[in-house]
């Protein structure tokens, strides 16, 4: 099993269409599931619906219920005492807590340099500025079903508490192999100082932070990556809360030219695959004889890695390599795929780079490799999925802050003013607009 050769006229109708994410195939076994739980002919969209009205009027008992029927877990808690995380610390690796701050340490640094700075101004008459606030309680929901992932709980926690956050709130689903989450989780929360974590996954996890219950807090706003019930959990309840964004399957694009090394290429290829059978790999390169031997080496690599029935159907489903006629070519169908992560291995990175507008992130160089950005190199590695990245940007402090306009102006500015405003309220045809601002400017 290797990855596929596209020409571009064929990956434009194949893998680099976006509209194939409107309408998500179900699979097989899930709609079977599906059909048993919720009834014949019910969607992934009908079941969150149930699900969430079930927990606004459920509460925690209704979260146990469906933690037992989804996740095989039957919950006395649903919280984690503060002094388990702290215990969890050291129950794992010395090496593994040492990288675990590390990645805690730049994540914070970087963030720090984000800014965040209420201003004024009275220049314009008066005083008129903007004035940043802190979100009260945010909710973190970390994937974790399958296997931990500690590096989303530090990427979405720690920008909050930059911006100045105080109630966070985190959840993650219990495995059921242990009843309870990873000791890797319970440790990284206590690295960041989290105290609030709740045994919460799936629709259910996304109902509980927007409704509240007896033991979960509602929060201000909701973000994470997670599934597909999660996202759309997250679109049903957008509106009572705020969200972060909508997160698909993850994606890399790769530009590289004769340059590049194959074999770095294929790793990086194959680490993207490995995510999900769903998530995206793709190289775009005018070298064919880059393309052949990427070919060679993701085969030759894949036989030594754990998850290879994933990329399987990931190499075969959703990626590939675009073999275009010129590297100016690769970078702008690239650029147009808007991907999540793009990752950029030619000799010239320098000419090409200021070309590429639409990504999440950009890796630029073959040492600057995606894997850094998922751990440890400083940005969040929750970034815009599905070609979003054309509107959308990474997770930062600035989605934890709340942006208040001050407009006090004074009176000669208001007397001055007035009258225009009563010109275009009379053009919109809001007469009780016209005259309040009529009665200013007749003073």
């Amino acid at each position: 099993m290797s990855i596929k050769i596209y020409s571009p006229e064929e990956a434009k109708k194949s893998i680099l269409r976006r509209d194939m994410a409107l309408e998500p195939t179900v699979p097989t076994r899930l709609q079977q599931s599906l059909d048993a739980m919720f009834g014949q002919g019910s969607t992934p969209q009908t079941a969150v619906t149930t699900i969430l009205s079930d927990i606004k009027t459920g509460g925690d008992a209704a979260l146990k219920q469906w933690t037992s029927t989804l996740d095989g877990v039957d919950l006395e808690q649903l919280h984690i005492p503060e002094e388990e995380l702290v215990a969890a610390i050291d129950k794992i690796p010395a090496d593994l807590k040492e990288a675990l701050q590390l990645a805690a340490n730049r994540i914070r640094a970087f963030h720090e340099h984000q800014p965040l700075n209420s201003w004024e101004t009275d220049s314009l008459g008066g005083r008129l500025g903007q004035k940043i606030t802190p979100i009260e309680r945010v909710g973190v929901y970390v994937p974790g079903g399958t296997a931990p992932l500690p590096s989303s709980l530090l990427m979405s926690v720690i920008p909050a508490q930059v911006a100045g956050v105080k109630d966070i709130v985190v959840v993650t689903p219990p495995q059921q192999t242990i009843g309870s989450i990873p000791d890797v989780i319970k440790a990284t929360a206590a690295i960041a100082g989290v105290n609030q974590i709740f045994m919460l996954g799936g629709a259910q996890a996304i109902g509980a932070l927007a409704f509240g219950t007896e033991s979960v807090p509602a929060v201000d706003k909701i973000v994470g990556p997670g599934n597909l019930f999660v996202t759309l959990a997250k679109r049903q309840v957008f509106g009572i809360v705020g969200i972060d964004g909508f997160y698909g399957p993850t994606e890399t694009a790769v530009i590289a030219d004769e340059t590049a090394d194959p074999a770095w290429v294929a790793a990086d290829l194959l680490a993207q695959a490995e995510h999900d059978v769903l998530a995206s790999a793709l190289l775009f390169t005018p070298s064919e004889k880059l393309a052949e031997a990427v070919q060679v080496e993701i085969g030759k690599q894949m036989e030594q890695l754990s998850r290879t029935e994933i990329i399987a159907v990931s190499l075969a489903n959703q990626s590939g390599i675009v073999l275009t006629k010129t590297i100016e070519e690769a970078t702008e169908l690239a650029n147009d795929y808007a991907p999540e992560h793009m990752c950029i291995a030619t000799k010239e990175n320098g000419r090409l780079t200021p070309k590429i507008n639409k990504a999440g992130g950009l890796f630029i160089g073959e040492r600057s490799f995606e894997v850094l950005g998922d751990y440890v190199a400083g940005p969040s590695h929750v970034m815009p999925t599905g070609g979003t990245a054309r509107f959308a940007s990474p997770l930062s402090s600035v989605d934890f802050v709340r942006i208040t306009s001050i407009i006090e102006l004074d009176d000669q500015t208001s007397a001055k003013l007035s009258p225009a405003a009563a010109i275009i309220a009379k053009a919109e045809a809001l007469t009780g607009h016209a005259a309040a601002a009529q009665f200013r400017a007749d003073e």
